[in-house]
């Protein structure tokens, strides 16, 4: 099999064009193609010149004199094995009791997938409900006036805080091991859409990915594990360096052997709980910022010109870095085409946005995170968990600005660039809910912040024409785009560095950031755990 990548093809091309254009690329006849596959397409829209670019797989007749003749195409190779073999999957595992996993989140529902298959019969903890019912208590929060629920929203509940997201499945994670293509298929069998296994970019949505964690959780149930909502961790038990047990608020005792901690970048007063506990924390940095919201026509006109609106292309997606003058850095996060901003607080009396869309990308508008790294100079280094504090004085002074009703305060970019506040909405709809309030949006996050955004600003418009624009609106603030602490581990045992039986893991812990790696990771630690019996 050979692995021909970069074959361009036009964005109005037809799928019979395909085979022509990879007998040309080869140089064999037709009789020679045995067949073909397409592994990946990836939409190519440098400087306007839209195209589509296709990684193929082809058997060919005397495939080594074919490759041989065509050494002088880099593209052209012999196709790699990418198969997952790091463990068998199905089995019977012996072990002492019963794995425990706080939190089902991608990293813990794939790690309690792979522990069930294995045999050994998990018991994943979620403090949040169902994806489900969870679904209905946040929309109720957003578009109904429902109260705010702390132990049942954007954050805390089934699937993660993906869930309520763009459904992004690419990261830049080394996959060594090809863990992705693994997870992808067993996504696409739990109902996620098939074009995610050839897009380079591929999401699935808020909309599908909430029937794909329900499959997830069935399977383990299946397999003799559980899985138990309203479940919230409140303390550990630590004997001789040992973690033995998780305690739940309403006081019930949970051994296992071993126990791995996948709760997500939020849960703060789990993170707050295990300190006390002496589990070692790290500050490590991340960012903090606004979301940006354009028209998502204009987005289009900006990354595929003449070709904007094309059914084909869908809507455009872009992505940016600026380094500013200062030493700091701007860059895109989760951005949303077609998507709303969200509110995604996970505490009471504080204002935190996030991006989501559905799979089909047909809101009016595009939102992304315009983040600003922070560094825990920033913040304190005098405490490994200054970080959460740090978040919480912007989500507290976001929400006292926003009116202290959960609204959000938002500016318009002309405004923001010009530094005064704004009174009201130009041609952009914000689609903040449940509403956004118009303001100055120096009140309620850091002067430095501030600043590299501006700088950022015509620099970015330098490859975005058009992002400049005086109506596109800021909605803050953006404080969760990835855990401020971490916890150590082993390299090799991915044991707690200073704790046995405790396996930190996924976002929480400070070793992913996305649903994709959050899933990996779960994976990489349910396979040090099945090594270790």
């Amino acid at each position: 099999m050979l692995q021909i990548s970069q074959l361009t093809l036009p964005v109005d091309h037809a799928d019979t064009d395909i085979r022509p254009a990879l007998l040309k690329r080869l140089g064999v006849a037709d009789t020679d193609l045995r067949g073909f596959t397409i592994k990946q397409r990836a939409i190519d829209a440098r400087r306007q010149h839209v195209s589509f670019s296709y990684t193929l797989l082809a058997e060919v007749e005397n495939e080594s004199r074919v490759l041989k003749s065509l050494v002088k195409d880099t593209q052209i190779c012999a196709a790699p094995d990418e198969t997952y073999r790091q463990l068998p999957l199905r089995g019977e595992h012996v072990i002492s009791s019963r794995p425990v996993i706080v939190g089902t989140g991608p990293c813990g529902l794939f790690a309690g997938l792979l522990l069930a298959r294995a045999g050994c019969k998990p018991i994943l903890l979620e403090r949040g409900k169902a994806a489900g019912d969870r679904a209905r208590d946040v929309t109720g929060f957003w578009r109904r006036g429902w109260d705010f629920n702390p132990e049942s929203n954007v954050q805390y509940g089934e699937g993660g805080a993906g869930t309520f997201s763009d459904g992004k499945l690419y990261t830049q994670i080394r996959d060594r091991e090809h863990r992705i293509p693994w997870l992808l298929k067993e996504m696409v069998a739990a109902g996620a859409p098939e074009d995610i296994l050839i897009k380079a970019r591929p999401h699935i949505g808020t909309d599908r990915l909430i029937k794909v964690v329900r499959h997830v959780r069935e399977e383990i149930i299946s397999l003799g594990g559980e899985v138990r909502f309203g479940a919230r961790v409140s303390d550990i038990v630590i004997e001789q360096d040992t973690l033995r047990a998780v305690v739940l608020a309403d006081g019930s005792v949970i051994e296992g052997a071993p126990i791995i901690f996948a709760i997500g970048h939020s849960s703060r007063d789990t993170f707050e709980m295990l300190h006390r506990h002496g589990v070692p924390f790290e500050a490590k940095p991340f960012s903090v910022g606004v979301r940006i919201e354009h028209p998502q026509r204009l987005v289009d006109q900006m990354l595929y010109g003449k070709w904007a609106g094309h059914p084909r292309l869908g809507s455009a997606p872009y992505k940016f870095v600026a380094h500013c003058p200062t030493g700091r850095a701007a860059y895109s996060f989760c951005m949303c085409p077609g998507g709303l901003v969200v509110a995604a607080n996970s505490e009471p009396g504080t204002v935190v946005t996030n991006g989501m869309s559905s799979y089909a990308r047909e809101e009016a508008n595009a939102n992304s995170g315009f983040m600003v790294d922070i560094n825990p100079k920033d913040y304190g280094e005098h405490h490994p968990l200054a970080g959460i504090e740090f978040q919480r004085q912007i989500e507290r002074a976001a929400y006292r600005l926003g009116g202290g009703n959960y609204h959000a305060p938002a500016q318009l970019l002309g405004d923001f660039m010009a530094g005064r506040a704004s009174s009201g909405q130009g041609k952009v709809k914000p689609s903040y809910e449940p509403g956004v309030v118009w303001t100055d949006l120096r009140e309620c996050l850091p002067e430095y912040v501030i600043d590299t955004i501006k700088l950022a600003v015509p620099e970015i418009a330098k490859k975005l024409p058009g992002y400049h624009l005086d109506d596109a609106i800021l909605t803050g603030a953006e404080t969760r785009s990835s855990s401020p602490a971490r916890i150590p581990r082993d390299p090799h045992t991915l044991l707690c560095t200073t704790i046995k039986n405790f396996y930190p893991a996924g976002e929480g812990a400070g070793y992913a950031g996305g649903i994709i790696s959050a899933a990996a990771d779960g994976m990489r630690v349910a396979e040090a755990v099945l090594r270790a019996v």
